[in-house]
């Protein structure tokens, strides 16, 4: 395996002009354009082709039939002690109950004239952020290699409408106070949409695509690793739009109680503050959404995730003590996204 040739766009970004900056937001839709533009005639893994499930579908209804798989394929034995979780407080059963209703869910929407014209299987970087991105140290608007392609697959085009690269999204935020947008980030945004139109049109089209239509394709496979909570708020979300969406007849999956609703929306709504928690944890820490850093910057950043949670946690019991409302110090370890010595 050789090494890879260049610096980190991640390091050259911050010192890089707007102009560069764009410049190099052009040659890396390039290559995406170089990846979408090979044809492929199924769905399927690059490198993952040893797993129990078949690993190349040939048509978008066997892949549909794949998502859904994937997810049962991830759930424990129904009598398996499982360790406490917020993730996992709900049952196999549940899960289990919710994929097959997502089956058929995903099956009609997978029939639908909008999410036909963008399923064509095409080939996408997994990862494709400043770290996984290098760059010619001399001109950084040069790409010299990208890295990191073992989760790379040949998806429908749609299944990319929602990834935004970082260097493409808004500035990370390192406090937990919100802060207005960045104009040059705003810029970058602009940027890339601007090139995928114009470089990878299926991609454009994707993305351009309501959101709704495609989430329950996003979360079917995922819910024992990320929990039902997102699945079950995206097939609640569609059954309320399906008339709205254009959807013909009606949608498989029956929308809850009244009561219901409001017990899974306040789930929602913890998740979403979950998500968020974590998202300015990766910003303040500077880590990957795993919680790697490079070993030199080890001891500093543990230090600065004792501090955040110390901090937010002193918050929280703060709060308790004047009457605000607010979570608990425990609440908070089961949400906090890293592990906590």
């Amino acid at each position: 395996m050789e090494h890879a040739v260049g610096v980190q766009l991640h390091q050259k970004w911050p010192t890089m002009s707007g102009e560069q900056q764009i410049t190099c937001i052009e040659a890396i839709s390039r290559n995406i354009q170089q990846l979408a533009a090979i044809k492929f005639p199924a769905y399927g893994s690059l490198y993952f082709d040893d797993i129990p499930i078949d690993s190349a579908w040939s048509d978008l209804a066997a892949y549909c039939n794949g998502l859904i798989d994937t997810g049962l394929s991830r759930l424990p034995p129904v009598d398996k002690t499982l360790p406490e979780s917020p993730h996992l407080s709900e049952s196999v059963a549940t899960h289990t109950r919710l994929l097959s209703f997502g089956r058929d869910v995903i099956h009609k929407l997978s029939k639908d004239p909008r999410i036909r014209a963008t399923a064509a299987p095409t080939l996408h970087h997994a990862d494709l952020h400043k770290r996984n991105i290098f760059v010619s140290d001399d001109d950084p608007t040069i790409i010299t290699d990208i890295i990191d392609w073992q989760s790379s697959s040949i998806e429908p085009a749609f299944e990319y409408a929602d990834v935004t690269p970082d260097f493409a999204g808004p500035t990370p935020n390192f406090s937990f106070e919100d802060k207005p947008a960045d104009i040059k980030a705003e810029l970058c945004k602009e940027a890339f949409d601007a090139c995928l139109q114009c470089l990878v049109p299926r991609l454009s089209a994707a993305r351009a695509l309501d959101g709704n239509l495609l989430r329950p394709f996003r979360y079917c496979h995922r819910t024992w690793r990320d929990g039902a909570v997102a699945f079950r708020q995206e097939l609640m979300e569609i059954s309320s739009r399906w008339k709205e969406l254009g959807l013909p007849d009606s949608c498989p999956y029956p929308l809850p109680t009244s009561d219901g609703l409001v017990v899974y929306r306040r789930e929602f709504e913890n998740f979403v503050a979950a998500r968020k928690l974590k998202q300015r944890l990766i910003c303040l820490l500077d880590t990957t959404p795993d919680g790697w850093v490079p070993t030199e910057f080890w001891e500093a950043t543990k230090s600065a995730h004792k501090e955040a949670f110390d901090g937010i946690a002193q918050a929280m019991r703060d709060a308790e003590v004047t009457g605000d409302e607010s979570m608990s110090e425990e609440e908070l370890r089961k949400m906090w996204p890293f592990d906590i010595e």
